[in-house]
């Protein structure tokens, strides 16, 4: 994931800043807890297709 991008992308719900979990190839929304996917190299900023993070996840 490019650092750049990174640092330009941001939540689409609350505009809250984003972590990237390489790993699982997502962004993170700790506010919302929220997981957005990559795939192949571009993300996924669509609140349908994001995964809902249960309570018990920890969050990197």
């Amino acid at each position: 994931m490019d650092t750049k991008l990174l640092d330009i992308l941001a939540c689409p719900i609350c505009k809250g800043t984003l972590v990237y979990n390489k790993e699982a190839q997502e962004l993170i929304c700790k506010l919302d807890r929220l997981a957005y996917p990559i795939r192949d190299d571009i993300p996924v900023m669509l609140e349908d297709e994001a995964r809902k993070l249960p309570a018990d996840e920890e969050i990197a």
